[in-house]
């Protein structure tokens, strides 16, 4: 027998390397993929490659009763089994019925409205990469036991270590489990699951059913996509020759594909039956919303009746129904049962019971994964139908495939869909529907109900709000110094150059919030700058941050604060303000952080956690600094908005806690002196290496978390600690200094006078910006448009020097022109180039505007 691997191992070179079970278990294929060239087809999966139920379901069963000797009852009972969208969701299920104590949840690429996402991921090889968590109950993935990944394949290890790191920042637990049926990992990759279980910390284990690794030549992508084209050019001339001969005939159907022309394909003898299932009311569908013990026995109990019915249909007038008492009455017929997409277990339940019943059957599913189809033995893809997707995918419409069905010889097909893609797209004259009819007799359409998790109503939507991420699986912090109440998006590409983003803010054609400008990456120089200024401004430091931090305290008396800081510049002093309450009162004080940004307000799920976790009137939002007072007003008519909405729960403060106010836009600061802050003159390697904060539509739903990047690559380069300890090593020094300064504060008049505001208003028309946010006043924010804008000029006031040399050097570096003036209310201003286009130098001193 052929191995199907030999055509792509004869033109590519590819070599599949392990024992004597692995040809028999895996064939090799082409991707239509940039990514990667060869797509490892299992034959055991029920996937690309039709294979009797009982083998597929055994195969996944087999590998959960291990997993529970591996376990133990006992902590079986505690574990949770989470498989991959879209391929291992049936093997997923498999694994758990196998543990047999343990729910069970997939990813899915299908977001639903009104279930919050307790966590994601990506697979950066898939031809679809974003992968969501939904489970119905908000506290599946939050116990403390063992969880199980399964997957089909463990390759590189990358999807299963982004999912365990993303995972493990939210629920931290001690033991996790990868379960593949092969276990393909190159010898480069074999340590890393090792190294990155020491790395958080816990125990990976690692089960499949075969090991080996493929064995890839030096220009294998290049020669793939090549071998890719030539093929599909083919394919395209023959599908042409196709049709040209069905229209001289007359007869065209519009609906067989070229592949399946040249292995037989022929008009189906009826039109396919649909057949009332009578799925059991309430049952889910599967694993996308959680998949429980409790639900495997409801749907154990119904399987007989549900085959039967299928059964019935199967039958034609020309082939009447049998007694269905013995395993020879349908030995005759071959059926296939047909999944779609991630709808792998339900299809594949029915197929094992009407295996049980006595039909001869085979179980495969359609996928979104473009493979190329070539009809030669040893190529484990023979044929490929196209049809376009029928379910109103998120990420719009496109094809969507069913390989190995035309011309494998099946009597009949059995259909298995949820509601959700029972839609006409898959009724059309182009839809699947019609191309199973096209190329088997006898087709059977079953509609399984999309299940519908019960949606909490709005007040009690914080519940199913993941736990904040903490160090060090998310931000080099200790994970007492603070809670990010954000999600995880190390994952996603989100840099752009910083022209290119600010042409698109500017001309309104994206927020500054859906991209992230490229991370700075100090020279030498100003790596000194840095550690001069953080030495000769430490004690400074120290004396604001215990001048506000005691001001807090003292407005607050018998009741502890929670500090709430703004990420990420707010983020340093949240932790510093918490050190220093905790040694000088012993006061251990909660500490979030949370996004707020600029034109859409704070992140409203972020205070619907707080809320639901502590009493409102205790949260104190604390921010590095003030520059013009834009963030000041944001929060207050954000927190305005929010508890003017039905459900937002009332009693924030809006009042930001500050170590410097320059601007006078607070009441509670330490300082209202302009001067060099260290934590403002880096990005995240001074605050816990995470990145700003994002809010993008396609990543950030209306139940999430806004989201953040953990530059762990940064790690060499990271002196966010260092910082806090300079500082905190300080605080005993400057504890008569706070005393004074807050017992003057405390007595003094502190209602802002906003004179920065007007400073800005005033500088953005005398220099014709006529835009105030193009206006960033103070160190820091000079600091940040130096090191993530289009920089204009910076104006410096004069004799302010001592907290301007960085300020000095950055200009020097990107060649933007230093203006010293008198009478300014700040050390220093940056004015961000208007009107941005590429090219424009505002070389006479005024506003560029476009042509």
């Amino acid at each position: 027998m052929v191995w199907t691997g030999t055509w792509v191992a004869e033109r590519l070179g590819v070599e599949l390397i392990g024992g004597e079970e692995l040809p028999a278990l895996l064939g090799l294929a082409l991707r239509r993929n940039p990514k990667r060239a060869h797509l490892l087809v299992s034959s055991v999966l029920g996937k690309h490659v039709p294979q009797r139920p009982s083998v597929v379901y055994g195969s996944g069963l087999d590998l959960g009763r291990r997993v529970r000797a591996l376990l133990g009852d006992e902590e079986a009972a505690r574990s949770v089994v989470l498989g991959y969208a879209e391929t291992a969701t049936a093997l997923g299920h498999a694994v758990a019925d196998g543990l047999g104590l343990a729910p069970y949840l997939h990813s899915t690429r299908r977001p639903v409205a009104g279930v919050a996402r307790a966590g994601g991921f990506e697979e950066a090889h898939s031809h679809a990469t974003s992968h969501l968590l939904l489970p119905e109950d908000p506290k599946l993935l939050a116990g403390a036991g063992p969880l199980v990944l399964v997957d089909d394949e463990f390759s590189t290890g990358n999807t299963v270590l982004n999912t365990i790191r993303d995972l493990h920042a939210r629920y931290p637990r001690e033991r996790y489990v990868v379960v593949a049926l092969v276990d393909m990992r190159s010898a480069a990759d074999l340590g890393r699951l090792d190294a990155f279980a020491a790395e958080i910390g816990a125990r990976v284990d690692l089960l499949a059913a075969a090991a080996g690794t493929v064995r890839l030549p030096e220009g294998v992508l290049e020669k793939g996509q090549a071998l890719v084209a030539e093929h599909e050019k083919a394919y395209e001339k023959a599908g042409k020759a196709h049709r040209a001969a069905e229209e001289i005939r007359g007869t065209a159907t519009g609906i067989a594909t070229a592949a399946a022309a040249t292995v037989g394909g022929q008009a189906g003898a009826h039109a396919p039956v649909r057949v009332a299932l009578g799925w059991p009311e309430g049952l889910p569908d599967g694993g996308r919303h959680g998949f429980t013990p409790e639900h495997r026995e409801r749907l154990e109990a119904a399987l007989p009746a549900l085959a039967a019915r299928l059964g019935q249909a199967l039958e034609t007038p020309e082939a009447p129904a049998g007694t269905h008492s013995g395993h020879s009455t349908h030995s005759g017929r071959r059926v296939l049962v047909l999944g779609f997409e991630e709808l792998m277990y339900a299809p594949l339940r029915l197929g094992t019971a009407l295996e049980d019943a006595g039909h001869d059957v085979r179980y495969s599913t359609t996928t979104r994964s473009p493979v190329l189809a070539v009809d030669d033995p040893g190529y484990a893809i023979r044929t490929r139908l196209v049809f376009p997707a029928h379910d109103d995918p998120a990420d719009g419409p496109g094809e969507r495939y069913a390989y190995n069905v035309a011309g494998a010889g099946f009597d009949a097909a059995v259909l298995v869909v949820d509601s959700a893609a029972d839609t006409p797209e898959l009724h059309a004259p182009d839809g699947l529907l019609a191309q199973l009819a096209a190329h088997v007799p006898r087709v059977v359409l079953a509609v399984v109900p999309s299940y519908t998790p019960t949606v909490s109503e709005a007040p009690e939507r914080s519940s199913m709000l993941p736990e904040p991420l903490r160090g060090p699986a998310f931000s080099s912090y200790a994970p007492e110094e603070v809670g990010w109440l954000l999600q995880d998006l190390s994952d996603v590409e989100l840099e752009a150059p910083t022209e290119e983003r600010e042409e698109a803010i500017q001309s309104g054609g994206a927020h500054y919030a859906e991209s992230l400008p490229v991370e700075y990456q100090p020279s030498a120089r100003y790596q000194e700058l840095f550690h001069s200024a953080l030495e000769s401004s430490a004690a400074r430091i120290a004396r604001a941050v215990g001048t506000v931090t005691e001001t807090v305290l003292s407005e607050r008396p018998g009741r502890g604060p929670v500090l709430v800081s703004l990420a990420r510049a707010g983020t340093p002093v949240g932790v510093l303000m918490r050190r220093w309450a905790k040694a000088r009162h012993g006061l251990d004080l909660p500490h979030y952080a949370v996004s707020i940004v600029r034109g859409r307000g704070i992140d409203a799920n972020a205070l619907r956690w707080l809320a639901a976790h502590h009493d409102p009137a205790d949260v104190v939002f604390v921010d590095g600094w003030t520059g013009k007072g834009a963030i000041t007003r944001e929060l207050a008519e954000a927190v305005k908005e929010f508890e003017a909405t039905t459900d937002g729960p009332s009693g924030f403060d809006p009042e930001i806690a500050v170590l410097a106010d320059p601007g006078s836009c607070v009441r509670t600061y330490g300082t209202r002196e302009d001067f060099l802050i260290p934590s403002a003159c880096l990005n995240s390697t001074v605050s816990g290496l995470i990145s700003r904060t994002v809010l993008r539509s396609d990543l950030v739903g209306p139940n999430d978390f806004h989201g953040a990047k953990f530059y762990r690559e940064l790690s060499g380069a990271d002196v966010s600690g260092a910082f806090l300890d300079a500082v905190a090593a300080r605080f005993d020094e400057v504890v008569d200094a706070v005393d004074m300064d807050v017992k003057e504060l405390l007595a003094a008049d502190r209602t802002p006078t906003w004179e920065g505001w007007a400073a800005v208003e005033r500088i953005s028309e005398e220099y014709g910006i006529h835009d105030v946010n193009l206006v960033k006043p103070g160190v820091g924010e000079t600091t940040r448009v130096l090191l993530r804008r289009v920089p204009w000029k910076i104006l410096a006031k004069r004799g302010a020097d001592a907290d301007l040399a960085h300020v000095r050097l950055l200009a020097e570096q990107r060649g933007v022109p230093v203006e010293v003036v008198d009478e300014l209310p700040y050390s220093c201003v940056g004015l961000i180039h208007p009107q941005y286009t590429r090219g424009a130098t505002g070389a006479d001193g005024k506003a560029v505007v476009s042509q």
